[in-house]
């Protein structure tokens, strides 16, 4: 709680405080005057302590009524509170999330509105990304789908060449592999965003991994013809082998496919102490500066133009991102149009299970 609205409910409490003392004093004092005045009249004989005893009585009873009838007055602010706390928490529970309290309450009450109004909001986000979650899956599972049938009629045709029945039946292969990649890639998604994902953290040599992966993918940037600038130093990590596999795969991978014929592709490996440093650079067609906070997200595709058979989902670097933070790593981009695209990953190099 901030120091001035402290001090607010602070004095708050000590008005509410002074105001019961007040009702409490001035109902015993009624209650006094009337016993001490009327009392003699109805029991000429009472004693002082019926008398006391008479007041004490009366003095009760008046603040019990007193309290009652203030009551009356002031519980109906609270009263209809409530009833728009449950009205809210009711349409939150159907799957209204547009639920947006306009309530100025103080201390404790005021903080339960704005953490409803909060929840809300948080919710209601949530949806949002939920549907347009399933947008990008049925949209992307859609294409091959629609790929697949096609072709599957077209080879009912009798009159096709060999040729062509074979070119559809690759297209057929291609389409239906890249609809396994994308459920493979949904699942080990769904995966790795589990609380209880499993981190099987050994110790080994980071940079050997690295030259196996850019060994593997020989093929590829020797196809391109592709310049190679490779500068790992030795380094050892404490971290899931298998999972930073896919990271730099998926990172080397990217890179040469959207970098041109006889481009460049450097890959570095650097220790810091306490930290590793990695950067995949390339010569490609770059990202935009506005796409580039948004490449990490699921399905986002910032080569808008690119033709979707070539395989790939946008599920690749959200795949990256969700490992490096399970190492509690960090991943950033820097990227020119035309330029080309440097990716850097800094990882600790014994992070806590």
């Amino acid at each position: 709680m901030s120091e001035p609205r402290r001090r607010k409910y602070i004095g708050l409490k000590l008005l509410a405080t002074l105001g019961f003392l007040i009702v409490l004093g001035a109902c015993w004092s009624a209650a006094y005057g009337i016993t001490f005045s009327m009392l003699p009249k109805v029991w000429p004989q009472a004693s002082d302590f019926a008398r006391g005893v008479t007041s004490g009585i009366l003095g009760f009873f008046f603040f019990v009524g007193t309290m009652f009838l203030i009551s009356r007055f002031f519980p109906r602010r609270h009263m209809d509170l409530f009833r728009m706390l449950i009205d809210a928490l009711r349409r939150i529970s159907k799957g209204d999330f547009s639920v947006n309290l306009d309530v100025k309450m103080d201390h404790h009450w005021g903080e339960l509105v704005d953490g409803i109004n909060h929840m809300a909001e948080q919710l209601n986000e949530m949806e949002q990304l939920r549907q347009e979650f399933i947008s990008n899956v049925s949209h992307e599972i859609q294409s091959p789908l629609t790929s697949i049938s096609g072709f599957a009629r077209a080879l009912q045709n009798d009159s096709l060449t060999r040729e062509e029945r074979m070119h559809y039946l690759d297209i057929i292969e291609t389409e239906s592999t890249r609809l396994s990649k994308i459920s493979e890639n949904l699942l080990k998604l769904t995966s790795l965003e589990g609380r209880q994902h499993p981190v099987e953290r050994t110790k080994y040599n980071l940079d050997q991994q690295l030259r196996r992966i850019i060994l593997a993918c020989e093929p590829q940037w020797m196809e391109k013809e592709l310049e190679l600038d490779i500068a790992l130093e030795k380094v050892e990590i404490v971290a899931d082998e298998e999972m930073l596999n896919q990271v730099w795969n998926n990172l080397i991978s990217n890179s040469i496919k959207f970098t041109p014929q006889g481009g460049r592709l450097q890959v570095q490996l650097q220790g810091t102490g306490q930290e590793v440093i990695v950067r995949v650079t390339d010569t490609g067609i770059g990202i935009a500066k506005e796409d580039q906070e948004r490449v990490f997200e699921r399905f986002f595709k910032a080569d808008k133009s690119r033709n979707r058979t070539g395989g790939g989902s946008g599920l690749g670097l959200s795949i990256v991102k969700k490992i490096i933070d399970l190492h509690q790593g960090t991943i950033s981009v820097q990227s020119e149009l035309g330029e080309g695209t440097t990716f850097i990953v800094t990882l600790p190099v014994s992070a806590a299970v």
